[in-house]
């Protein structure tokens, strides 16, 4: 048997959705990515490669970013992103998952465990978004007026790729070309513009406080130790609610992880899924208030 990688765009909730699929030869294991706001699978690029070595994995492009359609009449509220992933899982026939979100995907991968908590096995959290309120209705009611996607667009652009870039790594020597590209490629054509003009009135806020409460759903958080676009401190309020959680912070570390840390997120990431409950409930007992990342010892693992 050999592995298999493909590509496809599917219709599920009213949307075509793009994924990419790698099925392992041998794995019974499967990681679902779901990417942040204003990005796409290529933020998993480098994360990817090394779980495909041992899992099957599916990264998916949400709407209306990356590959996925930008469609104005789709609804781009949490609820209905989760429910478009929970529709795409089971049109793929499957299930016991380790759901894995980074930032705004964090959000709707704990929406999909909210939803659906039999779906998910294990939760990995890369600094996920955390308690953001719906947009304040002055900005929702503008987001009626025609044309106003221009200013979205505008707003966007303004700040450049490079700037949004280093604002989210902590060494901006990561920056290249290839990586500025594959951050803008999405925004090229208009359409992404009036979709998220549609997502600023769709979105309906973070889970509350109590939602966060009744999740059972064993959950690694993993934070940059300098990440700005959502603090640690979210971390660390995020393990406090979410009664099944464990953080660990990665030094030196902004707030895209997958990219900065790859190969740290993926020995945490490892560790964490090989627990049985019992194990994790006894390292959470152990953890210090503050744990750091890895030393900068070489990880070799089979």
């Amino acid at each position: 048997m050999q592995d298999q990688d493909f590509s496809k765009m599917v219709q599920v909730n009213g949307a075509n959705v793009y994924f990419e699929y790698h099925q392992h030869p041998t794995a019974t294991e499967t990681f679902v990515l779901l990417h942040g706001f204003l990005s796409s699978t290529f933020s998993f690029r480098r994360l990817t490669p090394l779980l495909k070595e041992n899992y099957n994995v599916i990264s998916i492009d949400l709407p209306p970013f990356g590959n996925s359609e930008k469609n104005n009449s789709f609804r781009y509220s949490y609820d209905n992103l989760a429910n478009t992933v929970i529709a795409l899982l089971d049109h793929l026939n499957v299930s016991n998952i380790h759901l894995t979100g980074h930032s705004m995907g964090g959000q709707i991968a704990l929406n999909v465990m909210k939803k659906e908590p039999s779906l998910v096995e294990k939760g990995i959290l890369l600094c996920s978004s955390g308690y953001l309120k719906r947009m304040k209705w002055p900005v929702t009611l503008l987001s009626y007026v025609p044309f106003f996607h221009l200013y979205v667009k505008l707003w966007l652009t303004r700040s450049g790729v490079r700037n949004n870039l280093e604002n989210v790594v902590h060494n901006a020597n990561l920056i290249d070309d290839e990586m500025m590209f594959g951050y803008l490629k999405p925004f090229l054509e208009d359409d992404i513009f009036k979709a998220l003009t549609r997502m600023i009135r769709d979105r309906e806020g973070d889970l509350s406080t109590q939602d966060l409460r009744n999740i059972d759903t064993p959950c690694l958080l993993l934070w940059g130790e300098h990440d700005k676009v959502v603090p640690l401190t979210t971390g660390h309020r995020l393990k406090e609610d979410i009664p099944n959680s464990k953080l660990v912070v990665l030094e030196e570390t902004g707030h895209l992880v997958p990219e900065e840390k790859p190969v740290e997120v993926l020995h945490h990431i490892r560790n964490f899924v090989r627990l049985d409950a019992e194990e994790f409930a006894d390292s959470k007992r152990k953890e210090s208030p503050y744990k750091k990342g890895l030393s900068q010892t070489l990880i070799s693992e089979t």
